[in-house]
C-alpha cells in the first residue's frame, strides 16, 4: 500500500505556527476511498470551533469514481476528532486576535486511519514573508556551496 500525504504547501509561508495537533476525521466510506486514491485538497480549508467541537470547512474530497447516488458531497463540513483537553487548549489559543486553525497535512497512518495535522497559527505580514524567502534562499545557496 502506497502512502498518501496531501500537504498544504502555502501554510508554512502564510502563517507562523504556534502549536500543532494530529486529529482524526469523521468520514464517509466513499470519502476514505477517494483519499486513498489521493483525490483530496486542503489548500482552501480552515478549521473552526462550534459548541466545543472542531470542524474543517472547504476541504475538497473528490467524489468517488465508482460511487452511485449515495456518493458524498465533495465540500461538506467534516468533524475533527480530538481529545477534550486538546480542544480546550485550542479554544484558549484562538481567543487571541489574529490566531486561526489551519490544516497542514492529510495522511493515512500505519494503521490505515485517515489523519489530519492541524496548526494553531498566526498570519504573517508581508515583511515576514520576505524574511522567510530570504532565509530559504540562503539555505539553498549554502546547500549548493556544500555540494561543490
Amino acid at each position: 500500500m502506497k502512502s498518501i500525504e496531501i500537504k498544504n504547501k502555502k501554510a508554512k509561508f502564510d502563517y507562523e505556527w504556534l502549536d500543532t495537533y494530529t486529529a482524526g476525521l469523521q468520514l464517509l466510506g466513499t470519502e476514505v476511498k477517494s483519499i486513498r486514491m489521493g483525490k483530496a485538497s486542503i489548500m482552501e480549508a480552515y478549521c473552526y470551533l462550534k459548541e466545543n467541537e472542531l470542524f474543517i470547512k472547504n476541504m475538497n474530497v473528490a467524489e468517488w469514481s465508482h460511487g452511485n447516488i449515495f456518493n458524498h458531497d465533495p465540500i461538506r463540513e467534516r468533524k475533527l476528532l480530538l481529545g477534550k483537553k486538546e480542544i480546550e487548549k485550542i479554544d484558549k489559543a484562538t481567543k487571541d486576535q489574529g490566531i486561526t486553525i489551519i490544516p497542514t497535512k492529510l495522511f493515512i497512518n500505519e494503521k490505515g486511519w485517515v489523519k489530519l495535522n492541524i496548526a494553531v497559527a498566526k498570519g504573517k505580514k508581508n515583511y515576514d514573508k520576505r524574511q522567510s524567502l530570504k532565509e530559504k534562499d540562503a539555505k539553498r545557496d549554502l546547500a549548493r556551496l556544500k555540494r561543490f
